[in-house]
């Protein structure tokens, strides 16, 4: 989808962008003279193949649809990857309680461009495609430096998730480029080369080769399928290092949160993952007691959403192949005509798909009312009844899922027991609010076999 937007609010000045083009531009784009963007892209797992997939459009996004920008959604995956479009990132970090990360195979194709370019560069017309497969793009500074790009990536090893890639083939080739005009003269250009490996699975990212001699002004190089290289005048070029991660691990089967944050900032809580609604440190002044520091959901209406988000507010925790748990948490309802909150477990979606999350659900009322779910949305209804539960007041919810069975606790002393339908049989464990209202929780604390 094509639209037009300000650029620099001072200037007027007008770009037109889209989101996954394909790497082509509808005609009335080209014809308004304008920057062309593509203001969203890749979105894709960013195995070998998301990083062909990143090559193939950072290149062609230029020689087919003349597009100076690509920007990819998102830079680094940091959520759960069981949540929708997991480790669709140029690089993954996505256990904060471990520390691990992975440098995936995007962050170096992205350096093949953006180490040997800057703001302010520009693409020269003489730009296109490889006699048998895959394309080229050259950038100048207007000051005398060059940069080539070329990628040969193959259809099936590049493959972004949207929209459907029609076929091509990519064979091996020599190609010769000649250089013009004032880029005559250069006489070496520093090489950069990238070589997946979809077979012995030993591929080579971001490697310094020799630099290479321009005789005559051309030079030639012998080009495989599934490569990226960068010839270019720069040569500040520099393959970064970083410490080796800490070990990957899934996230703790015992953890507490208490809240007790004295300059929150409207910040979050950690490893909490909202879904709907905001959940954030709080300061209760009015509390005299142990709940003066807290968690608190403060959307209050729903907001314009993007996909069709849930009418219940979910902020979800932990590790999504958990099946028997214990999720206990303090809450407390502020609005005294229709407050309800919720503890979960099983929670087995997020994203765009929430409003069909499914799991076990545990409610209680500000009428003085609980009932025990299926589903977020509050329909499939396993158990309902009397709990006495007021707003104003802190209450302690416990809900028990083991097996085929489940059974929840108020305050302490069993509410319901047996409760039966329970599937999906593993998810995330979850807080929530049964709609967009100030709530607030406090002593959370899961344990999980």
């Amino acid at each position: 989808m094509w639209e037009e937007g300000l650029i620099n609010i001072h200037r007027c000045s007008i770009n037109s962008r889209a989101h996954y083009p394909g790497t082509t531009t509808v005609p009335d784009a080209l014809k308004t003279g304008k920057q062309l963007w593509s203001s969203e892209d890749y979105s894709t797992f960013n195995d070998d193949v998301g990083g062909g997939c990143w090559a193939r459009i950072l290149n062609q996004n230029y020689v087919n649809g003349q597009m100076s920008a690509t920007i990819s959604w998102n830079l680094v995956a940091s959520y759960y990857q069981d949540l929708p479009f997991g480790r669709d990132g140029l690089m993954t970090a996505q256990e904060p309680w471990s520390g691990n990360y992975v440098v995936e195979s995007p962050i170096w194709i992205t350096a093949h461009t953006t180490q040997f370019t800057q703001p302010g560069w520009k693409y020269l017309q003489t730009v296109g495609h490889l006699t048998h497969g895959g394309s080229y793009v050259a950038l100048t500074d207007q000051k005398g430096n060059l940069t080539i790009v070329i990628e040969t990536m193959t259809h099936d090893h590049s493959v972004c998730i949207r929209p459907s890639l029609p076929p091509y083939n990519v064979t091996a080739q020599k190609a010769t480029f000649c250089l013009k005009g004032s880029f005559a003269s250069i006489s070496e250009l520093q090489v950069w080369h990238t070589k997946f490996d979809f077979k012995v699975k030993k591929p080579v990212y971001f490697q310094k080769l020799s630099p290479i001699k321009v005789s005559n002004g051309s030079f030639t190089l012998d080009l495989d399928v599934d490569e990226v290289y960068t010839v270019t005048t720069i040569t500040t070029g520099l393959k970064g290092n970083y410490p080796e991660p800490p070990p990957s691990s899934p996230f703790p089967k015992i953890y507490k949160d208490d809240f007790n944050v004295q300059h929150p900032d409207f910040s979050e809580a950690p490893y909490f993952a909202d879904q709907t609604g905001v959940f954030e440190y709080f300061i209760n002044q009015t509390d005299p007691g142990p709940h003066v520091y807290t968690l608190r959901q403060v959307v209050t209406q729903r907001p314009i959403t993007w996909v069709a988000d849930a009418d219940q507010t979910i902020s979800v925790i932990g590790d999504y192949k958990w099946q028997n748990v214990n999720v206990s948490c303090d809450v407390y309802m502020e609005d005294e005509n229709s407050g309800g909150v919720f503890v979960a477990a099983r929670v087995d979606k997020g994203g765009g798909s929430v409003r069909s999350a499914r799991g076990i659900f545990f409610w209680v009322f500000a009428d003085g009312t609980y009932k025990v779910t299926n589903d977020l949305s509050g329909q499939s209804v396993l158990a309902e009844g009397q709990s006495g539960t007021r707003a104003n007041i802190w209450h302690t919810l416990t809900l028990s899922v083991k097996g085929n069975n489940a059974f929840g606790e108020l305050n302490g002393r069993i509410l319901w027991k047996n409760a039966v339908g329970l599937v999906p049989k593993n998810g995330w464990a979850a807080i929530g609010t049964s709609s967009f209202q100030l709530a607030q929780f406090d002593n959370f604390a899961v344990q999980a076999e």
